[in-house]
């Protein structure tokens, strides 16, 4: 090994021992191997530059004299440091090194519905909120619903027993088993026209398995004014699907029935290339006039259509998740993923 070679290789090693000492102790330790003036490298190298070519000894002396300040230096201000006393408050030594906290991110779901409101607001629709829990006549009677529909079951809908909520001492409350409700109170509030989307939890007793679950996210869409078509209804679904997808998805409508629209529909989307494998996203349909005439619209001289979209399917059919129960596992392997 050559002489520069030498200096380079005590340079590094003195370095990451006097960098690395963690008290007085080992730094002095340190000193001695590399810095002592008996048995010290230091030395050893001063020792072999005495015997270098007259060439050499130029370029040599002039790398040995930077080396040997830069390990000094180095040594000094090591030991400045460990002289300082260490501050300690509620038993934390704040001088020590700080412990880079890890930083999470937002869940998969709540970066949909952020795309969902973004990409509405471009159509024109206005975001809106209301409650989750409900009382009947906003989740049932005002969306066309009889008090005998299947709908309005209490083993298909989560009921909430509590003082003053009960059929004997007052309205019965219920956590709200679709977004519709938002419409009706929007509504019941503002005149014509209306375009707005609100995107929120609901609830169904349904049966958890890999595309249903008792509590996912919805969002409902409504547009009321003068001439809105199905032929509008339908435009609005395919460009939000093209918009959040990509322009590969295939968007399918199905004839259906809703209480609270006529006609209705069931809206698919293709989960894969071959198109034969569908899963059903939402329903949808141009607003009963029944909703209509109990807002105070009317329904001679105002049209309208509403859409309800299952927020998690659409998240699935972006990101290939095959089971909708992973997005409420907590597990930070597949979070970590987004």
């Amino acid at each position: 090994m050559d002489f520069l070679a030498q200096v380079n290789e005590f340079e590094a090693a003195a370095l990451l021992a006097i960098q690395t000492a963690g008290d007085t102790v080992a730094l002095e330790q340190a000193r001695i191997e590399f810095l002592g003036a008996k048995n010290g490298r230091l030395r050893d190298l001063q020792g072999s530059l005495g015997q270098a070519p007259r060439e050499n000894k130029p370029l040599w002396g002039k790398r040995f004299n930077e080396v040997k300040a830069r390990v000094t230096n180095a040594w000094e201000a090591r030991k400045a440091a460990l002289a300082q006393p260490a501050i300690v408050l509620g038993g934390v030594d704040v001088t020590l090194p700080g412990v880079r906290p890890e930083l999470g991110r937002r869940h998969p779901l709540t970066q949909t519905i952020a795309e969902f409101k973004e990409i509405m607001g471009r159509f024109g629709f206005t975001v809106v909120d209301g409650p989750e829990i409900e009382d009947e006549y906003h989740n049932f009677e005002a969306l066309n619903i009889p008090p005998d529909h299947p709908a309005r079951d209490p083993l298909d809908n989560f009921y909430l027993a509590a003082a003053g909520c009960t059929a004997d001492t007052g309205p019965a409350r219920l956590l709200r088993s679709q977004t519709s409700t938002v419409q009706i109170r929007i509504m019941e509030r503002n005149p014509p026209p209306i375009r707005i989307i609100s995107v929120g939890r609901v609830y169904r007793p349904d049966t958890i398995d890999a595309t249903h679950s008792c509590m996912f996210h919805q969002m409902e869409g409504l547009m009321v004014g003068a001439g809105v078509t199905m032929a509008e209804l339908k435009t609005v679904l395919r460009l939000f699907a093209r918009a959040y997808l990509g322009h590969d998805v295939h968007i399918r409508f199905r004839p259906s029935f809703f209480p609270f629209t006529e006609p209705s529909v069931e809206v698919d989307m293709s989960m894969d290339e071959s198109g034969e494998k569908w899963l059903e996203i939402g329903g949808a349909g141009m607003v009963d006039p029944n909703v209509l005439t109990a807002v105070g619209y009317d329904p001679e001289h105002v049209s309208g259509f509403a859409f309800g979209l299952g927020v998690e399917r659409f998240c699935m059919r972006r990101h290939r998740i095959p089971d909708i129960r992973l997005f409420y596992g907590n597990d930070l392997r597949f979070l970590r993923q987004f």
